[in-house]
């Protein structure tokens, strides 16, 4: 009789052992599927990423095109309308090409360069800034006016 028993004892343990096997396999395969449908990063409502960026290109925006206008101004020959615009182009390169290493992604949208009329050498932008991260879309008029001596 004896042996009959730790025969029903060894039967135990082994369901016992096949039912914990088992339910770590599912609890396993919950944990991914969580994991590949996205929802284990919990949405951060306190992500400031795009507002972050929207504030950083408005305030460089006009001095790097003042800058950049000024060396193809010195260096082609260029007049400043001409200048500008293509300021503004390297300008909206360079914005795609750092917004693809950060993550947001910032563009100038519909520039219009104009020169004032009372005076040659102040260039007037108006442009739309747009910028986007996993969570938010942003779109900011951005008017300044480049002024060379």
């Amino acid at each position: 009789m004896r042996s009959n028993e730790a025969q029903r004892d060894e039967r135990a343990q082994m369901l016992l052992a096949t039912g914990m096997v088992l339910l770590l396999s599912l609890m396993s395969m919950a944990i991914f599927s969580i994991k590949v449908a996205g929802m284990s990063m919990p949405h951060e409502p306190a992500s400031d990423g795009a507002l972050v960026t929207t504030a950083q290109v408005t305030d460089a925006l006009p001095a790097l095109v003042h800058a950049r206008a000024e060396v193809w101004m010195d260096e082609g020959g260029l007049s400043a309308e001409d200048a500008v615009v293509l300021a503004l182009d390297s300008v909206t390169r360079d914005l795609l090409h750092h917004g693809e290493v950060r993550g947001v992604e910032a563009k100038l949208m519909n520039a219009v360069v104009t020169v004032d009329d009372d005076a040659s050498n102040v260039v007037h932008v108006e442009a739309s800034l747009g910028v986007s991260d996993t969570d938010v879309r942003i779109e900011v008029p951005v008017a300044f006016d480049v002024t060379f001596a």
